[in-house]
């Protein structure tokens, strides 16, 4: 299996101003493996500890911050001699708030080690009042595999290849396998146990079952880390989120959670399920001007999941629907569409999407991002229907250097606007 997550370790290793790096991300995105797969090809040992359930490192981090006595004990605990030349991985940091800590004074005290470190929901530490050593430490966001990590890792390298090229030409020759690959990676996602059955396999009906146990696990979090005072509107808010992106404005509508729920009842809800890593808010923003970020409406925004395979189990989409369309699949697309077209961006290295709607409500895009100065909007059609009037609009109202939109037909380029496929959107940096 390979992830593009790598060459961001090989960097850390390599840098001179090198920190402790803590990997964040969802429960079961391959923290773990990327960790320990990166320890194993590049180190001459690793110091592997985790820290769920483990009294040892509990007691081991209540005294003090002195590093050789904390060395020394997990020399003992990995049974394993720790130098210059081992990486040490501290798993499930969140469990032991000290260990957390201490990564300011391996930083300040002890730079000569190597350290990785990873949490399923590091963000809840924050609501607990933990000592976060900011500053002391550098952080690397861990996502679902993206369409080209898949594909990679389901024995189509080659397809892979193909759309790194940017070989137009020849992608309209295999454009029906490329569709089909992409319609799967719909259904199958980017949790890396659900691609591994699926490879393994070649069942579906298995890879359902990886997702319903993950979505389960993430409920029973919930009652593990949110306070009982707010559980219900936690559980609430997550089990609104099919039916918010299902609509066609997935503008988040508080109305949807429950019959006259307001956002003083609600955002805290919000905020752990963004804590948890389980949902990513993307806001509108009022003027598609640098930086974006001046331009937001904090009171717009759009939830989408962090893996558009558990939306589809989420939203009890079955295969078929998915393969061959109905009717009730015509209705949901867009959503499956755009989820995975959020996916693509957010992997991006150093990208943030926004999006735009006109202040009466008349357009919409799907997507505004910007990237190297420039500002662009992605407008996504789930099918090869070109037809809409939102970016046009767009465009005329402020002349934007570059536009993309990303749908099922070929790529063509016409000046103002450039259609790029959309199992090729990843690519887009390459591309223009």
């Amino acid at each position: 299996m390979e992830r593009d997550a790598f060459e961001n370790l090989v960097s850390w290793k390599n840098s001179k101003f090198r920190k402790p790096l803590v990997i964040k991300g969802a429960r079961q995105v391959g923290k773990t493996w990327l960790m320990k797969e990166f320890g194993r090809l590049n180190y001459s040992s690793v110091a592997y500890i985790n820290f769920e359930n483990n009294d040892r490192m509990m007691q081991l981090f209540q005294d003090d911050y002195d590093v050789d006595r904390i060395v020394f004990g997990l020399q003992i605990e990995a049974n394993t001699p720790i130098t210059s030349e081992t990486l040490i991985i501290f798993d499930e940091i969140q469990e032991v708030p000290k260990a957390l800590t201490s990564l300011k004074y391996f930083y300040e005290n002890a730079p000569q080690y190597h350290l990785l470190a990873a949490g399923s929901a590091l963000g809840v530490a924050l609501h607990e009042r933990y000592s976060f050593p900011v500053g002391k430490v550098d952080f690397l966001d861990l996502y679902p595999m993206t369409f080209l990590e898949f594909l990679q890792a389901s024995d189509n390298g080659q397809l892979a290849e193909l759309i790194k090229t940017n070989n137009f030409a020849m992608m309209k020759v295999f454009k029906d396998k490329l569709i089909d690959f992409l319609k799967k990676y719909y259904f199958i996602g980017g949790m890396p146990e659900a691609i591994f059955i699926y490879k393994e396999t070649g069942d579906l009906n298995e890879v359902r079952e990886v997702h319903r146990r993950l979505l389960y696990a993430y409920e029973q979090d919930f009652s593990k880390h949110v306070p009982t005072s707010i559980l219900p509107r936690v559980r609430l808010t997550w089990n609104s989120i099919p039916a918010q992106l299902a609509r066609e404005n997935r503008k988040f509508i508080y109305g949807l959670v429950k019959e006259g729920a307001r956002a003083r009842e609600y955002d805290l809800a919000i905020q752990w399920l963004l804590d948890m890593d389980l949902v990513t808010k993307i806001f509108r923003i009022s003027k598609p001007d640098i930086p974006l970020s001046a331009y937001q409406d904090t009171n717009s925004f759009k939830l989408f999941m962090n893996d558009v395979g558990l939306l589809s189990t989420f939203s009890n989409l079955d295969m078929k629907s998915l393969l061959e369309g109905n009717r009730i699949f015509e209705e949901f697309k867009g959503a499956l569409t755009e989820q995975f077209v959020f996916q693509e961006l957010r992997s991006k290295k150093n990208l943030i999407p926004y999006y735009w709607s006109a202040d009466k409500g008349t357009a919409e895009i799907d997507f505004v991002i910007e990237d190297s100065g420039v500002v662009m909007p992605i407008e996504v059609k789930a099918t090869h229907n070109l037809r809409g009037k939102s970016l046009k609009s767009y465009y005329d109202r402020y002349q934007p250097e570059k536009s993309i939109r990303t749908s099922m037909a070929d790529f063509q380029d016409e000046g103002w606007l450039v259609n790029i496929p959309l199992y090729a959107i990843f690519q887009f940096r390459e591309i223009l």
